[in-house]
């Protein structure tokens, strides 16, 4: 989970299980590797930094475009 990802990123993207974003659609970078990789992705969730923390495990539905917070 962030706010937005860069081309940089791309390698830590083979150890996700899933990509949050708070910023960007369908064609921004983090969405487009993440399709590329077979990784569920949901993109332009407002506040997703500010309402998700650190080790909260996560069930991303990237179909749906939905984010359930399993586990705090």
């Amino acid at each position: 989970m962030t706010h937005a990802s860069e081309p940089a990123w791309t390698p830590i993207f083979i150890n996700a299980s899933g990509v949050v974003l708070e910023v960007g659609g369908l064609l921004q970078h983090g969405a487009i590797i993440a399709r590329e990789y077979g990784i569920p992705c949901v993109s332009g969730l407002r506040e997703a930094t500010h309402v998700i923390k650190d080790g909260d495990l996560l069930e991303v539905d990237g179909t749906s475009g939905i984010v359930r917070i399993i586990k705090e």
